[in-house]
Protein backbone atom coordinates (compact mmCIF):
# COMPACT_ATOMS: atom_id res chain seq x y z
CA UNK A 1 0.00 0.00 0.00
CA UNK A 2 3.23 2.24 0.33
CA UNK A 3 2.91 5.18 -2.09
CA UNK A 4 -0.69 5.91 -2.08
CA UNK A 5 -2.03 9.32 -0.76
CA UNK A 6 -4.17 8.68 2.35
CA UNK A 7 -7.62 9.48 1.72
CA UNK A 8 -8.24 10.28 5.79
CA UNK A 9 -4.91 12.83 6.02
CA UNK A 10 -3.75 13.42 2.23
CA UNK A 11 0.13 12.25 3.08
CA UNK A 12 1.84 10.62 0.70
CA UNK A 13 2.16 6.95 2.82
CA UNK A 14 0.15 4.10 2.56
CA UNK A 15 -2.61 3.99 5.29
CA UNK A 16 -5.50 1.69 6.84
CA UNK A 17 -7.83 2.77 9.51
CA UNK A 18 -8.36 0.00 12.28
CA UNK A 19 -9.29 0.23 15.94
CA UNK A 20 -10.38 3.90 15.28
CA UNK A 21 -6.83 4.94 14.30
CA UNK A 22 -5.23 5.72 10.65
CA UNK A 23 -1.74 2.96 10.08
CA UNK A 24 0.96 3.63 7.45
CA UNK A 25 3.54 1.81 6.62
CA UNK A 26 6.52 2.73 8.62
CA UNK A 27 9.61 1.50 7.05
CA UNK A 28 10.72 -1.39 4.45
CA UNK A 29 9.68 -3.79 6.11
CA UNK A 30 5.83 -3.02 6.77
CA UNK A 31 6.14 -2.25 10.40
CA UNK A 32 2.77 -0.73 11.18
CA UNK A 33 2.93 2.43 13.19
CA UNK A 34 -0.97 4.11 14.54
CA UNK A 35 -0.40 7.58 14.22
CA UNK A 36 -3.46 9.91 15.03
CA UNK A 37 -3.76 11.41 11.46
CA UNK A 38 -7.32 13.48 12.65
CA UNK A 39 -5.52 15.85 14.78
CA UNK A 40 -8.17 16.03 17.24
CA UNK A 41 -7.78 16.88 20.84
CA UNK A 42 -9.27 14.05 24.09
CA UNK A 43 -11.68 16.32 26.15
CA UNK A 44 -11.09 16.81 29.25
CA UNK A 45 -13.11 15.94 32.11
CA UNK A 46 -16.60 16.33 31.56
CA UNK A 47 -19.58 16.87 34.65
CA UNK A 48 -20.74 13.56 34.03
CA UNK A 49 -16.72 12.66 34.86
CA UNK A 50 -16.90 14.58 38.28
CA UNK A 51 -20.05 13.07 39.30
CA UNK A 52 -18.67 9.61 38.56
CA UNK A 53 -15.67 10.00 40.71
CA UNK A 54 -17.58 11.16 43.70
CA UNK A 55 -19.92 7.77 43.51
CA UNK A 56 -19.87 4.91 45.32
CA UNK A 57 -19.12 1.29 43.69
CA UNK A 58 -22.61 0.46 44.70
CA UNK A 59 -24.81 1.38 42.02
CA UNK A 60 -24.66 -0.47 38.59
CA UNK A 61 -22.11 0.76 36.16
CA UNK A 62 -20.32 2.71 38.71
CA UNK A 63 -17.19 1.16 38.45
CA UNK A 64 -17.44 1.35 34.63
CA UNK A 65 -18.13 5.33 35.27
CA UNK A 66 -15.64 5.53 37.87
CA UNK A 67 -12.75 4.32 35.84
CA UNK A 68 -13.45 5.92 32.36
CA UNK A 69 -13.83 9.16 34.13
CA UNK A 70 -10.34 8.84 35.65
CA UNK A 71 -8.40 7.81 32.74
CA UNK A 72 -10.16 10.48 31.07
CA UNK A 73 -8.63 12.93 33.73
CA UNK A 74 -5.51 11.01 33.44
CA UNK A 75 -4.85 11.20 29.62
CA UNK A 76 -6.09 14.66 29.39
CA UNK A 77 -3.85 15.84 31.55
CA UNK A 78 -1.11 14.10 29.72
CA UNK A 79 -2.25 15.47 26.37
CA UNK A 80 -2.30 18.93 27.89
CA UNK A 81 1.35 18.73 29.29
CA UNK A 82 2.69 17.51 25.69
CA UNK A 83 1.25 20.56 23.83
CA UNK A 84 3.83 22.23 25.99
CA UNK A 85 6.78 20.20 25.05
CA UNK A 86 9.72 21.90 22.73
CA UNK A 87 11.91 19.24 20.76
CA UNK A 88 14.28 19.29 23.97
CA UNK A 89 12.08 18.36 26.30
CA UNK A 90 10.86 15.29 24.18
CA UNK A 91 14.48 14.20 23.98
CA UNK A 92 15.35 14.70 27.69
CA UNK A 93 15.82 11.69 29.63
CA UNK A 94 12.86 10.26 31.49
CA UNK A 95 13.90 6.77 32.69
CA UNK A 96 16.94 4.38 32.18
CA UNK A 97 17.22 4.14 28.24
CA UNK A 98 13.80 6.15 27.45
CA UNK A 99 13.78 9.99 26.52
CA UNK A 100 10.10 11.60 26.99
CA UNK A 101 8.74 10.24 23.64
CA UNK A 102 10.19 7.08 24.19
CA UNK A 103 7.69 7.26 27.84
CA UNK A 104 4.56 8.24 25.09
CA UNK A 105 5.52 5.82 22.91
CA UNK A 106 5.22 3.34 25.48
CA UNK A 107 1.85 3.97 26.59
CA UNK A 108 0.80 4.60 23.11
CA UNK A 109 1.95 0.73 23.02
CA UNK A 110 0.32 -0.47 26.06
CA UNK A 111 -2.69 1.17 24.42
CA UNK A 112 -2.64 -0.02 21.13
CA UNK A 113 -2.29 -3.19 22.55
CA UNK A 114 -5.39 -3.24 25.00
CA UNK A 115 -7.24 -1.52 21.56
CA UNK A 116 -7.01 -5.09 19.95
CA UNK A 117 -3.85 -3.97 17.96
CA UNK A 118 -0.81 -6.27 17.23
CA UNK A 119 2.37 -5.74 18.61
CA UNK A 120 5.77 -5.10 16.75
CA UNK A 121 7.99 -7.72 16.68
CA UNK A 122 10.00 -9.40 19.57
CA UNK A 123 13.62 -7.38 19.62
CA UNK A 124 17.04 -9.43 19.39
CA UNK A 125 18.46 -10.35 22.46
CA UNK A 126 21.57 -7.90 21.41
CA UNK A 127 19.55 -5.14 20.29
CA UNK A 128 18.38 -3.67 23.86
CA UNK A 129 20.36 -2.50 26.13
CA UNK A 130 21.30 -3.08 29.88
CA UNK A 131 17.95 -0.95 31.46
CA UNK A 132 16.05 -4.29 29.62
CA UNK A 133 15.53 -6.65 32.75
CA UNK A 134 12.53 -9.15 32.11
CA UNK A 135 10.11 -10.16 29.24
CA UNK A 136 7.73 -7.20 30.10
CA UNK A 137 10.11 -4.76 29.74
CA UNK A 138 11.56 -6.39 26.37
CA UNK A 139 8.32 -6.34 25.14
CA UNK A 140 7.77 -2.63 26.00
CA UNK A 141 11.17 -1.79 24.31
CA UNK A 142 9.97 -2.92 21.43
CA UNK A 143 7.12 -0.28 21.23
CA UNK A 144 10.00 2.40 21.78
CA UNK A 145 11.88 1.30 19.29
CA UNK A 146 9.06 0.48 16.65
CA UNK A 147 8.01 4.56 17.30
CA UNK A 148 10.93 6.02 17.44
CA UNK A 149 11.37 7.57 14.11
CA UNK A 150 8.25 8.93 14.55
CA UNK A 151 7.95 12.79 15.24
CA UNK A 152 6.58 14.42 17.92
CA UNK A 153 3.73 15.88 16.73
CA UNK A 154 3.09 12.30 14.86
CA UNK A 155 3.10 10.59 18.49
CA UNK A 156 1.35 13.13 20.28
CA UNK A 157 -1.44 12.50 17.51
CA UNK A 158 -1.16 9.15 18.20
CA UNK A 159 -1.54 9.24 21.89
CA UNK A 160 -4.47 11.66 21.29
CA UNK A 161 -6.31 9.03 18.83
CA UNK A 162 -5.79 5.62 20.55
CA UNK A 163 -6.60 7.35 24.33
CA UNK A 164 -9.91 8.62 22.99
CA UNK A 165 -10.39 4.89 21.08
CA UNK A 166 -9.65 3.26 24.56
CA UNK A 167 -12.02 5.64 26.07
CA UNK A 168 -15.08 4.85 23.55
CA UNK A 169 -14.27 1.42 24.27
CA UNK A 170 -14.39 1.33 27.98
CA UNK A 171 -17.62 3.43 27.58
CA UNK A 172 -19.40 1.19 25.28
CA UNK A 173 -18.03 -1.60 27.32
CA UNK A 174 -21.37 -3.88 29.51
CA UNK A 175 -20.90 -2.55 33.31
CA UNK A 176 -20.70 -6.67 34.08
CA UNK A 177 -18.14 -7.21 31.68
CA UNK A 178 -15.32 -4.73 34.31
CA UNK A 179 -16.31 -7.79 36.89
CA UNK A 180 -15.25 -10.30 34.29
CA UNK A 181 -12.00 -12.55 35.67
CA UNK A 182 -8.52 -11.09 34.08
CA UNK A 183 -5.13 -10.74 33.72
CA UNK A 184 -3.85 -7.74 35.83
CA UNK A 185 0.07 -6.61 36.61
CA UNK A 186 -0.37 -7.01 40.16
CA UNK A 187 -1.78 -10.77 40.11
CA UNK A 188 -5.54 -12.01 38.81
CA UNK A 189 -7.98 -10.15 39.28
CA UNK A 190 -10.96 -8.08 36.94
CA UNK A 191 -10.75 -5.93 33.55
CA UNK A 192 -12.01 -3.02 35.99
CA UNK A 193 -8.81 -3.82 38.49
CA UNK A 194 -6.82 -4.16 35.36
CA UNK A 195 -7.69 -1.04 34.64
CA UNK A 196 -7.29 0.79 37.92
CA UNK A 197 -3.82 -0.04 37.19
CA UNK A 198 -3.58 1.42 33.99
CA UNK A 199 -4.95 4.72 35.78
CA UNK A 200 -1.72 4.60 38.08
CA UNK A 201 1.15 3.61 35.59
CA UNK A 202 -0.72 6.57 33.28
CA UNK A 203 -0.04 9.11 36.40
CA UNK A 204 3.44 7.90 37.09
CA UNK A 205 4.31 8.36 33.65
CA UNK A 206 2.89 11.73 33.44
CA UNK A 207 5.41 12.28 36.78
CA UNK A 208 7.93 10.88 34.70
CA UNK A 209 7.67 13.24 31.93
CA UNK A 210 6.98 16.37 34.16
CA UNK A 211 10.02 15.27 36.40
CA UNK A 212 12.00 15.07 33.62
CA UNK A 213 11.24 18.90 31.53
CA UNK A 214 10.96 20.52 35.44
CA UNK A 215 6.75 21.30 34.80
CA UNK A 216 5.23 19.69 37.82
CA UNK A 217 1.74 19.30 38.28
CA UNK A 218 -1.00 16.86 38.89
CA UNK A 219 0.29 16.14 42.04
CA UNK A 220 -3.57 16.02 43.92
CA UNK A 221 -6.60 15.39 42.93
CA UNK A 222 -8.30 12.46 41.65
CA UNK A 223 -6.11 10.66 39.69
CA UNK A 224 -3.40 11.46 42.53
CA UNK A 225 -5.34 10.04 44.82
CA UNK A 226 -6.07 6.91 42.76
CA UNK A 227 -2.49 6.55 41.85
CA UNK A 228 -1.68 6.77 45.88
CA UNK A 229 -4.59 3.98 46.70
CA UNK A 230 -2.42 1.92 44.31
CA UNK A 231 0.28 1.93 46.42
CA UNK A 232 -1.73 1.58 49.72
CA UNK A 233 -2.85 -1.80 48.23
CA UNK A 234 0.48 -3.13 48.25
CA UNK A 235 1.76 -1.44 51.34
CA UNK A 236 2.07 -4.52 53.60
CA UNK A 237 3.88 -5.91 50.39
CA UNK A 238 6.48 -3.16 50.71
CA UNK A 239 7.32 -2.62 54.25
CA UNK A 240 7.96 -6.19 54.68
CA UNK A 241 9.34 -7.81 51.18
CA UNK A 242 10.81 -4.61 49.89
CA UNK A 243 11.85 -3.11 53.16
CA UNK A 244 12.34 -6.22 55.72
CA UNK A 245 10.51 -4.51 58.47
CA UNK A 246 10.41 -6.68 61.43
CA UNK A 247 7.82 -8.18 63.12
CA UNK A 248 6.30 -6.44 65.40
CA UNK A 249 7.53 -3.05 63.86
CA UNK A 250 4.65 -0.57 64.14
CA UNK A 251 5.15 1.83 61.21
CA UNK A 252 4.02 5.21 60.00
CA UNK A 253 4.66 6.96 56.71
CA UNK A 254 3.58 10.65 57.03
CA UNK A 255 2.81 12.74 53.78
CA UNK A 256 3.27 16.61 53.80
CA UNK A 257 1.58 16.99 50.64
CA UNK A 258 0.55 18.59 48.10
CA UNK A 259 -1.49 14.68 49.34
CA UNK A 260 -1.39 15.25 53.17
CA UNK A 261 -1.78 11.54 54.45
CA UNK A 262 -0.41 9.02 57.36
CA UNK A 263 -0.15 5.65 56.17
CA UNK A 264 -0.24 2.97 58.97
CA UNK A 265 1.10 -0.69 59.35
CA UNK A 266 1.22 -3.21 61.71
CA UNK A 267 3.91 -5.89 61.31
CA UNK A 268 2.29 -9.08 62.90
CA UNK A 269 3.23 -12.27 61.33
CA UNK A 270 2.07 -10.50 58.48
CA UNK A 271 1.85 -6.82 57.30
CA UNK A 272 -1.67 -4.98 57.49
CA UNK A 273 -3.02 -1.56 56.65
CA UNK A 274 -4.59 0.02 59.79
CA UNK A 275 -6.25 2.84 60.05
CA UNK A 276 -4.35 3.93 63.30
CA UNK A 277 -1.09 3.04 65.70
CA UNK A 278 -2.22 1.72 68.67
CA UNK A 279 0.56 4.08 70.17
CA UNK A 280 3.79 6.28 68.83
CA UNK A 281 5.39 4.36 65.89
CA UNK A 282 8.14 1.97 66.59
CA UNK A 283 9.15 3.42 62.95
CA UNK A 284 8.34 6.52 60.71
CA UNK A 285 9.54 8.20 57.94
CA UNK A 286 8.16 11.55 56.57
CA UNK A 287 8.35 13.26 53.26
CA UNK A 288 6.26 15.13 50.46
CA UNK A 289 4.07 12.67 48.29
CA UNK A 290 5.72 13.10 44.77
CA UNK A 291 9.06 12.25 46.46
CA UNK A 292 7.36 9.24 48.38
CA UNK A 293 5.77 7.87 44.52
CA UNK A 294 9.17 8.53 42.81
CA UNK A 295 10.56 6.28 45.52
CA UNK A 296 7.63 3.58 45.60
CA UNK A 297 8.34 3.73 41.80
CA UNK A 298 12.01 3.08 41.69
CA UNK A 299 12.66 6.78 39.89
CA UNK A 300 15.18 7.71 41.93
CA UNK A 301 18.82 6.66 43.83
CA UNK A 302 17.13 6.45 47.44
CA UNK A 303 20.70 7.35 48.92
CA UNK A 304 20.66 10.72 46.48
CA UNK A 305 17.41 12.42 48.74
CA UNK A 306 17.58 10.81 51.88
CA UNK A 307 18.47 13.96 52.99
CA UNK A 308 14.48 14.99 52.69
CA UNK A 309 13.10 11.61 54.25
CA UNK A 310 12.65 13.24 58.13
CA UNK A 311 13.58 9.64 60.00
CA UNK A 312 12.00 8.55 63.50
CA UNK A 313 11.48 5.80 66.02
CA UNK A 314 14.01 3.57 65.20
CA UNK A 315 16.41 5.94 62.36
CA UNK A 316 18.27 3.21 61.00
CA UNK A 317 15.19 0.50 60.27
CA UNK A 318 13.55 3.99 59.33
CA UNK A 319 16.26 4.70 56.84
CA UNK A 320 16.74 1.48 55.62
CA UNK A 321 12.45 1.44 55.04
CA UNK A 322 13.15 5.12 53.00
CA UNK A 323 15.54 3.25 51.02
CA UNK A 324 14.15 -0.16 49.66
CA UNK A 325 10.43 0.53 48.96
CA UNK A 326 10.58 0.37 45.18
CA UNK A 327 8.30 -2.05 43.70
CA UNK A 328 7.13 -1.52 40.15
CA UNK A 329 8.46 -3.76 37.21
Amino acid sequence: MAGIVCEWCDRGVGCWRANGLVYRDADENGARLALGHAHHRMDTMTDQDSTALGAGDDDEGATRSRIVALLRAAWGSIGTLLGELDDAQWAAPALPGWDVHGVVAHIVGDELQLAGGNPPPPLPDDSVGDHVHNDIARMNEAWIVALRAVSHSELRDAFEEITATRLAQLEAMAPEAYEEPSWTPVGPGTYGRFMEVRVFDSWMHEEDIRWAVGIPGNESGPVAEQSLAEVVSSLGYIVVKRAGMPDGSTIRIRLTGPIERDLHVVVEGRARVVDNLPGEPSVSITLPFPLFMRLIGGRLDPASVIDQVELGGDEALAGQLATNMAFTI
